[in-house]
C-alpha cells in the first residue's frame, strides 16, 4: 500500500515518534536504522521535507526487510500530526520468506578435490527450500572464502557471485562458483627478534612443527603461535606468511618476535586459616641465557607457615612441547598442634599432548619431619608426644590434565579433569611401599544469559600397609575454600583429641563434591548458593557436608569470589568466609 500523501505546502513541522509495528525485535531494528525519519527524529523540518521523508519510508522498509528472506511485505504508513509536530506510524505485514529455489555452488580447480572445502560446500546455507536469509549467505560464503586462504589457495577468486530473486514466485536462485588456483605450500621461515636476539635461533627453529614443502595450512601458524607464546620470552609475536614473495608455490614465513620484560618481582600479603597471616615475595628471570632456560624462587612468610621454592626449567621441544624442570621446596610449620619439617626435590618433564591434554612425569624425592602436640605439660603448654617421626620417600609420579572451555578466565561451559599417580617401595629408597591414585573433575554448564551451575569432585586413595609411616603431605585432607566450604582448611578427617581440641592428620582416603549455582545481575556482579559434602577417612566415611552463599565480581583481572559457609556436622567455628581471585579450573 503506498505512503500517504502530504501537501508540499504545509507548514514546517517537527519529527516527533516513529514506531514500526508488526515484526520482530531483530527486524524493528534493522528497519529504524534504515529509516531517514527516524534520523530526522526531533529536527523541525519543512512540510515539503516532513512529506518526502514519509513517502520514502515504505521503500525503506522494505528493503530493510529483504535481508531477512522478505521481499512482498504489506506495508501501510500512517502519520499524525499533533501541535506542530509529526508522528509516524509504520505497520507491516511481512508475508511468506523467499525460498531457495535452485542452488549452483561449486569449487573448480584443485581446492574441488580438497576434503574440507568440499564438506563446507556441503555445509552450505541457505540450502534449496530453506528462506534465503542475507547474513546466513553472506557468513556461509565467507566462511568458504576464509578456508581457502586457510588452506593456502592465496590465488582463488569468484568466477560467478550472483543472486537472483523472482519476487512473483517467492524464490531465490543461488550461482556462487570459485576458481580455487593451485595450492601453496610451506616456505622457509625466518626470525627477527627485535631490538636484540634473546634466543638462540637454533632453538627457536626446533619448535617449526612442519616441514618446509608441505601443504601450508593457516592452523600450522597458529599453533605455532601459541607455543611461542607460552613460552613467555616474548612480549609480542607477529607471524605473517608471505604469499606474494612464494617461490615455486613455497610461501615464506616471517616471524617477528618482541623480547618480553626479562625479570618479574612479585610482593603481596596473604591470610587463611590454616596458615595465619604472612607475605608472599618472588623472582622469576623469564630467560636466563639465549638456551631459554628459566628461574623462579618464591618465599612465602606466614604465622604458622615458611615455605621457599626455587624451580629451574629447561625448554624441551622432543616429541612433544613442555619443560624439564628441577624443583627444591623447603616447609617449616609450626602451628599449635604440629612441628613440621620438610624438603623435597622433583624433577619433571611435561608435555602438550594436544590442545586438551598435558602430562606431567616426575620423580620426587622427599625427607620430612613432623611431630604432633598432643598434651598439657602441666604448665598451661601443649607437650610434644610422641617423639619427631622421620620420612623418606622416594617415588616418581605421573599426572594428566585436560581442560576444554569456551572461555578459561570465565567459563560458562567447561569441562576440566586431573589423574595423578603415585608409587614407591622400600627397594627403591621409601620407608614403606604405598600407592596413590587421584582424581578430581570440574564441569560448568551455562543456563540462560546470565546462570551458571558448577559440580565438582574428587577422589583419591593411598594404598599402603603401614599408614603411620605415611608423612602429612602425603595424606589426604578435607575442608576449606577448594574443598569442602563451612569448615577451616584440613578440618574434617582423622584427628587427634588435644587438652585444646582436636588436631586433623589426614587419611588415606578422600571424597568430596560440590554443587554450586551462580545468577548474575549484569556483566559484572552477581551471588551464589552452594552446597559441598565429603570427607578425608582411613576406613569409614564420616560425611560433612556445609551450605552457604556467595558474591560474584567479574572483575577486570578475573573472577573475585567471596562465599560464607556453614558446616552442618560439628565445625570448629560457626561460619566461614573464603575470598579467591581468578580462575578456578
Amino acid at each position: 500500500m503506498a505512503a500517504m500523501g502530504v501537501s508540499g505546502a504545509a507548514s514546517a513541522a517537527r519529527v516527533g515518534k516513529v514506531t514500526v509495528v508488526g515484526l520482530d525485535e531483530v527486524m524493528t531494528e534493522n528497519v529504524e536504522l534504515a529509516l531517514s525519519l527516524v534520523d530526522a527524529k526531533g529536527e523541525e523540518l519543512s512540510g515539503r521535507r516532513v512529506g518526502y521523508l514519509v513517502r520514502q519510508a515504505e521503500d525503506e522498509t522494505r528493503k530493510a526487510l529483504e535481508p531477512f528472506g522478505y521481499y512482498d511485505p504489506k506495508i501501510e504508513v500512517e502519520r499524525q500530526r499533533d501541535n506542530g509536530t509529526v508522528s509516524v506510524t509504520i505497520t507491516v505485514e511481512p508475508g511468506e520468506t523467499v525460498k531457495v529455489r535452485r542452488s549452483d555452488i561449486a569449487i573448480i580447480g584443485e581446492g574441488a578435490r580438497d576434503r574440507y572445502l568440499k564438506e563446507d560446500l556441503a555445509a552450505f546455507k541457505p540450502a534449496i527450500g530453506e528462506s534465503f536469509v542475507h547474513p546466513t549467505y553472506e557468513a556461509s560464503k565467507v566462511r568458504i572464502t576464509r578456508r581457502l586462504a586457510e588452506r593456502g589457495y592465496f590465488d582463488a577468486d569468484f568466477l560467478s557471485r550472483r543472486v537472483e530473486v523472482t519476487r512473483a514466485e517467492q524464490a531465490a536462485d543461488i550461482d556462487l562458483v570459485w576458481e580455487s588456483g593451485r595450492r601453496y605450500d610451506m616456505g622457509p621461515i625466518s626470525f627477527s627478534q627485535e631490538p636484540n636476539p634473546i634466543i638462540r635461533q637454533s632453538l627457536l627453529e626446533q619448535m617449526v612443527y612442519w616441514e618446509e614443502g608441505s601443504y601450508y595450512h593457516q592452523g600450522k601458524l597458529d599453533r605455532f603461535r601459541q607455543s611461542l607464546s607460552r613460552l613467555d620470552y616474548f612480549a609480542a609475536v607477529d607471524i605473517v606468511p608471505q604469499p606474494d614473495k612464494a617461490v615455486e608455490g613455497r610461501v615464506p614465513v616471517e616471524v617477528t618476535l618482541t623480547p618480553a620484560k626479562r625479570s618479574i618481582y612479585t610482593a603481596g600479603v596473604s591470610y587463611s586459616t590454616l596458615d595465619g597471616p604472612g607475605i608472599r615475595l618472588g623472582l622469576e628471570r623469564r630467560y636466563l641465557n639465549d638456551r631459554g632456560h628459566k628461574l623462579n624462587t618464591q618465599i612465602d612468610w606466614a604465622q604458622y607457615k615458611k615455605a621457599v621454592t626455587t624451580q629451574y626449567r629447561i625448554p624441551a621441544f622432543a616429541w612433544r612441547d613442555g619443560w624439564y624442570i628441577v624443583k627444591g621446596q623447603l616447609v617449616d610449620e609450626q602451628s599449635d598442634y604440629i612441628d613440621s619439617r620438610r624438603i623435597e626435590f622433583v624433577g619433571s618433564r611435561t608435555g602438550q599432548i594436544n590442545r586438551y591434554w598435558t602430562a606431567t612425569a616426575s620423580m620426587h624425592l622427599l625427607r620430612e619431619r613432623w611431630r604432633y602436640f598432643t598434651a598439657d605439660d602441666g604448665g598451661g603448654a601443649l607437650a610434644p608426644l610422641p617423639d619427631y617421626q622421620f620420612a623418606t620417600f622416594a617415588y616418581p609420579s605421573l599426572r594428566a590434565a585436560y581442560v576444554n572451555a569456551d572461555n578459561t578466565l570465565f567459563p560458562r561451559n567447561a569441562v576440566s579433569a586431573v589423574v595423578e599417580l603415585k608409587a614407591g617401595a622400600e627397594s627403591l629408597g621409601s620407608d614403606a611401599n604405598f600407592a596413590q591414585a587421584y582424581g578430581s573433575l570440574r564441569w560448568y554448564r551455562g543456563l540462560g544469559q546470565r546462570d551458571r551451575l558448577i559440580a565438582r569432585a574428587e577422589a583419591g586413595h593411598t594404598f599402603t600397609g603401614d599408614l603411620v609411616s605415611m608423612p602429612p603431605s602425603l595424606r589426604y585432607y578435607a575442608g576449606g575454600d577448594r574443598s569442602i566450604r563451612g569448615y577451616a582448611t584440613n578440618e574434617v578427617g582423622p584427628s587427634i583429641e588435644t587438652d585444646n581440641g582436636r588436631y586433623y592428620t589426614g587419611g588415606k582416603k578422600l571424597l568430596t563434591g560440590s554443587v554450586e549455582y551462580e545468577h548474575y545481575f549484569n556483566d559484572s556482579w552477581g551471588a551464589a548458593v552452594f552446597v559441598d559434602s565429603g570427607s578425608a577417612f582411613d576406613n569409614d566415611p564420616d560425611w560433612h557436608t556445609g551450605v552457604g552463599i556467595g558474591l560474584r565480581w567479574i572483575s577486570p583481572v578475573g573472577p573475585l569470589r567471596l562465599d560464607i559457609a556453614r558446616g552442618l556436622d560439628d565445625p570448629d567455628s560457626s561460619y566461614q568466609f573464603y575470598l579467591n581471585i581468578g580462575a578456578d579450573l
